[in-house]
């Protein structure tokens, strides 16, 4: 019987928070169709923390290598994509994301006549490998005679990431480089649209299950038709199940646990498990919802006990260590606490901290 519990439960099972199948980065971030990574460190951890014994120099070199890329995808913020996925799932996806930016656009005075003459230059400032950070693209910008202020050079790498132009570099130091994404990602094949539309449907509910149709419109961004089509043409793999109103999707192997394994995790800021839902109520109370999300639409970093959010966490870097804060919704146990020191050690092996709790 699905029961809000048990959506929990199989949300942490499928996601690979409660146990991995997956040894590297690449393979996490290819399981979900794409993540969410807009704050970096986070984004890290989110990865690292569905894999055995990974640290944040394991998600650093992942990066670096080009194995995973960051960009604008999906949604119009930034997004792991592992990189064999990343030419198929822009095409898909970015005349929505497009869409969203034009008026903006046009209020900073910047058309397609003048997206394609800063591609040019990009073009020929990253040529033969060479990769640059923002501020020294923007500089070749200017020095072309197009100006990069008031917002106009995010919109500027926001084109050229869209039209796969460009994608992120090796870090440097703490600013992103950017690399033409023709020389450091290997040719990869294209999906036509609707074979694009299946792809992720049948990511995202294999890996996000169970889901609801509106959970996957929520997280693709793509038109509701399109997010119905894209289920329709792989619902025979799927089963449905109708709780309070929703119908749930999930594969037709997923196996209901006969018993809900208790479990304790520090889930980072904008995580798959909460951020990828529409309807959250299986591991969040509504009365809460405010608590755990800002008005403004940011996902604060939260305690998960036993496939449900019971607070939420901070960090302060130290000179020597990692202080970790926690504000919780609710009285925990003494077995909760232990649980969440646990978690905590956990993500200080991560990052290679000492953790202190406060």
């Amino acid at each position: 019987m699905l029961t809000p519990a048990t959506i929990a439960h199989l949300r942490l099972q499928n996601q690979q928070i409660a146990r991995s199948k997956f040894s590297t980065p690449q393979e996490i971030v290819a399981w979900h169709g794409a993540k969410q990574a807009q704050e970096y460190t986070h984004a890290k951890w989110a990865v690292g923390l569905r894999l055995p014994d990974a640290t944040d120099q394991t998600i650093e070199q992942a990066i670096d290598a080009g194995s995973i890329v960051r960009t604008h995808i999906l949604r119009p913020t930034w997004h792991f994509v592992a990189a064999p996925d990343v030419r198929w799932m822009m095409r898909l996806t970015a005349p929505q994301i497009v869409m969203q930016s034009i008026a903006r656009e046009r209020d900073l005075g910047l058309d397609l006549a003048t997206f394609h003459r800063t591609n040019e230059v990009i073009a020929k400032t990253l040529e033969g490998g060479r990769q640059r950070t923002r501020k020294e693209l923007a500089e070749a910008i200017e020095q072309a005679g197009i100006m990069t202020n008031s917002y106009r050079m995010a919109h500027i790498m926001f084109r050229a990431e869209t039209e796969l132009l460009v994608c992120n570099g090796s870090r440097r130091g703490k600013e992103q480089t950017y690399a033409l994404l023709d020389e450091r990602i290997p040719p990869s094949r294209m999906l036509e649209r609707e074979e694009a539309l299946a792809e992720l449907a049948r990511r995202y509910f294999t890996s996000h299950a169970p889901a609801t149709i509106q959970d996957f419109t929520w997280w693709s961004g793509l038109k509701v038709g399109d997010a119905r089509a894209a289920l329709e043409m792989i619902k025979s793999d799927f089963i449905s199940v109708p709780l309070d109103h929703l119908t749930y999707w999930m594969p037709k192997d997923l196996d209901l646990p006969a018993e809900l394994e208790p479990s304790v995790h520090l889930l980072p800021a904008f995580d798959e498990f909460m951020v990828s839902y529409k309807e959250r109520g299986a591991s969040l109370d509504p009365s809460q919802t405010t608590q755990a999300i800002t008005g403004n639409g940011i996902f604060k970093p939260i305690v998960v006990v036993n496939g449900r959010v019971v607070g939420v966490w901070s960090r302060t870097e130290k000179k020597n260590t990692m202080v970790i804060e926690h504000q919780f919704f609710k009285d925990v146990s003494p077995a909760e606490r232990e649980g969440i020191e646990n978690a905590a050690a956990r993500f200080g092996k991560f990052l290679g901290r000492e953790i202190v709790i406060k």
